[in-house]
């Protein structure tokens, strides 16, 4: 004989198809009374799903929207499904939702069936997105171990790749993720190096959880302030080296709050401007804000930055 658990799961499986059902087809089907179809349905609105009643001839009962969100219960196919779609808003997808879909996963993948997440993974591993990502791909695995870290304050053992190529084993407690311009960064404490760090997603692999607490709370609050911070002491920076198609007086008028230890000198009816150091971003910025013609000699790297700008303003 059926347990009363095992029947309300049945029921609510019934009930979550769209359509209606009559008491005597539930009856049926769960080879039960009325009077327990009743009682059931009665259970099933104290645990908060809005079961819905039609008297009548043609009345029955019917799974309604509620004001909150009951617990779901859905066939193996369909939870691959749902996985898979909180996989593609994780990384490729909205990003006011991007957060929301990691945090969803994570609790996720802590519920799903060992099958199913080798499914999933599976599955993901063998659909791509038609789109043009600013940033690199993340596994979401990755983001998943760490959301889960964070979320039980948890000290993380992780790979991880530097810009110059090299692979190091690094232990942190992670703070933060925090996805900007569609990439993904952990704000963590580097307990190696004693001190703050920010990681780029895309350049973790083979995250792990400890088990050990984390003891460290990040001074700052405000964790784009801090991400932004890193994000600038990270970047790269260059001296350009740019021909001005104006007389010197000019070029020194408009670049006059921002030359920095830059220097500007005649170049016959033109000015030659080598720049004080500073990223692709800045230069590109100063060198458009000036309106005028102007030839970059040095860095190759800027003439490619302003290139992807004429890209992608070109109508």
């Amino acid at each position: 004989m059926v347990g009363p658990t095992s029947r309300l799961l049945t029921l609510l499986s019934l009930l979550q198809t769209p359509r209606t059902w009559s008491g005597s087809e539930l009856a049926e089907r769960l080879d039960v009374t009325h009077r327990t179809v009743r009682r059931d349905i009665d259970r099933l609105r104290e645990m908060g799903y809005p079961v819905e009643a039609d008297l009548g001839v043609h009345g029955g009962y019917r799974l309604g929207a509620g004001a909150s969100m009951p617990p779901l219960l859905l066939e193996d196919d369909e939870w691959v499904a749902v996985a898979l779609g909180l996989r593609t808003i994780a990384v490729h997808g909205l990003p006011e939702l991007e957060d929301a879909g990691i945090r969803a996963l994570t609790k996720l993948g802590q519920s799903l069936p060992a099958r199913l997440r080798h499914r999933v993974r599976a599955l993901g591993g063998s659909v791509m997105s038609w789109s043009y990502p600013v940033g690199n791909t993340v596994d979401p695995d990755v983001l998943t171990v760490l959301a889960a870290a964070i979320a039980s304050r948890e000290r993380v053992r992780m790979a991880y790749e530097r810009r110059n190529g090299e692979h190091g084993a690094r232990h942190v407690e992670p703070q933060q993720l925090v996805s900007v311009r569609q990439r993904w960064y952990l704000v963590a404490f580097d307990i190696d190096r004693d001190g703050w760090r920010t990681f780029r997603a895309d350049r973790i692999s083979a995250p792990h959880a400890t088990g050990a607490p984390a003891r460290h709370d990040l001074p700052d609050p405000d964790v784009l302030t801090h991400l932004q911070q890193a994000e600038r002491a990270m970047a790269p920076t260059y001296r350009a080296d740019v021909t001005l198609r104006v007389p010197l007086g000019v070029a020194n008028e408009r670049l006059r709050d921002h030359l920095g230890d830059g220097e500007l000198t005649p170049d016959g009816e033109d000015t030659r401007w080598h720049s004080a150091s500073d990223t692709l971003e800045w230069l590109a910025l100063r060198l458009l804000a000036l309106n005028c013609h102007f030839v970059v000699h040095d860095p190759p790297a800027l003439r490619a930055h302003l290139d992807w700008i004429h890209e992608r303003t070109r109508p």
